[in-house]
């Protein structure tokens, strides 16, 4: 099996209590060979632990870097489009962590520049990468007997977990003008979204979708297809929830994401037709191998019949990051690449203007 020497640019919560490890346990299919962050702490934790990972000056002479295959683009999401601009010129595979940028237009820039691009670039929606997600696919009813499917984001922020079960070291030594200049380039492009003079709690909401809520919109669409439209979308509690209900003809699709800080994590898809209803439960991504299951229930002459597949402890992480290496090896296209990732945004930016229609409340 082919080793890909893989450099990674950024080394926060998720590189820390994810992608470091996954790849460290698949030796087989990867070399970690490279690593860049802001914070000076991070590349050296990071390098006293996996001793194979080089230390970088900058995110450039990393993507740059002969001895790097594949570049994990892992930092803020105001970067996103310009290290993905780099990788490409340098002919790099790309591993872009959700979401892929944060507004339609850098998509469609990266789009022009990549039409025949020979390497894989890959977005990291691991949800639809878990367990029961794949086995979802064979229980769905016909796409014509669907008639509701709800969405639940029921949870609690990563750190709520991370903070009980790992060791993550959130730095303090990134320098004060870098991160002024992140979060005001951040708030720019998001306010080519929600526009300029957008309240705050619709920028958070913005926010809340191109983040959390970007994996259910990804899963629900690899799922059903694509929605013919958004037709309710509404925010409360700051922006921090929001409910929205999409439009697939014969059925909606009825989503709704709270978080909150009370460390809990529910999260599930159900798909129901007449007689059957097919139900996806995730637990939280930031504790590795914890189960998904899925349960499906039809119609039986004695009542309902519900069938239990799992738990399943399979890693959904780690299910990504073989199909990456696959799609690499195999020369395929993913799944969830840029040109999906464009649909997931366009959605985004429909919800937002379908919120300042009704004022969102």
């Amino acid at each position: 099996m082919a080793v890909i020497r893989v450099g990674l640019v950024g080394l926060g919560e998720v590189a820390q209590s994810i992608h470091l490890p996954v790849l460290s346990d698949q030796r087989d299919r990867w070399l970690i060979s490279g690593v860049y962050d802001v914070s000076p702490s991070l590349v050296a934790l990071c390098t006293s632990e996996y001793p194979t990972a080089k230390a970088f000056e900058t995110a450039e002479a990393l993507i740059d870097s002969p001895d790097i295959d594949a570049v994990f683009i892992l930092s803020s999401d105001e970067t996103h489009s310009r290290f993905v601009r780099a990788a490409v010129q340098a002919n790099k595979h790309v591993l872009l962590e959700k979401p892929a940028c944060l507004t339609v237009r850098e998509i469609d820039e990266l789009l022009a520049l990549t039409p025949n691009y020979a390497k894989t670039i890959f977005v990291g929606y691991m949800r639809r990468y878990a367990p029961a997600y794949l086995a979802a696919m064979e229980e769905l009813p016909d796409f014509a007997d669907i008639t509701h499917v709800r969405i639940f984001d029921l949870i609690s922020e990563g750190r709520h977990f991370l903070k009980k079960s790992q060791n993550v070291l959130y730095p303090t030594d990134i320098d004060p003008v870098l991160l002024a200049r992140g979060a005001e380039e951040r708030d720019t492009l998001i306010r080519e979204v929600v526009g300029a003079d957008a309240p705050a709690d619709l920028v958070r909401a913005y926010r809340g979708l191109t983040a959390l809520s970007s994996h259910h919109i990804s899963a629900m669409r690899g799922l059903l297809g694509e929605p013919a439209r958004v037709l309710a979308a509404h925010r409360t509690n700051g922006g921090a929830n929001t409910s929205v209900t999409f439009d697939y003809g014969h059925f909606a699709a009825c989503y709704d994401a709270v978080v909150d800080d009370l460390g809990l994590f529910d999260a599930m898809i159900e798909v129901r037709s007449n007689t059957k209803r097919v139900r996806i439960i995730y637990d939280t991504p930031y504790i590795r191998s914890l189960p998904t299951r899925l349960e499906v229930t039809e119609a039986g002459a004695a009542g309902p019949v519900t069938r239990t597949h799992g738990p399943l402890y399979g890693d959904a992480f780690s299910n990504e990051l073989e199909t990456f290496h696959r799609h690499i090896t195999d020369g395929t296209k993913p799944l969830t690449d840029l040109a999906d990732s464009r649909r997931d945004l366009a959605l985004m930016a429909e919800i937002i203007e379908q919120m300042k229609k009704t004022g969102g409340h």
